[in-house]
């Protein structure tokens, strides 16, 4: 996994396409979920953000 050093929060560091920016967004604050990136031709055209609730088990345990 590549980590990406930023000094902005709404802009990625110069050289750095927007797109991730965006994607940073996405992650942070993101306790369980999943973060997808669609790809048309090389290009970033989708990024898709899917966030789980995860509920206390019964026994009051959270696996």
């Amino acid at each position: 996994m590549t980590t990406y050093s930023n000094t902005s929060a709404d802009r990625p560091a110069p050289g750095l396409p927007d797109w991730l920016a965006i994607v940073r967004e996405k992650v942070e604050g993101l306790r369980f979920g999943v973060v997808q990136i669609v790809v048309h031709d090389g290009k970033v055209t989708q990024i898709e953000r899917t966030e789980k609730t995860r509920l206390p088990s019964a026994s009051g345990r959270d696996d």
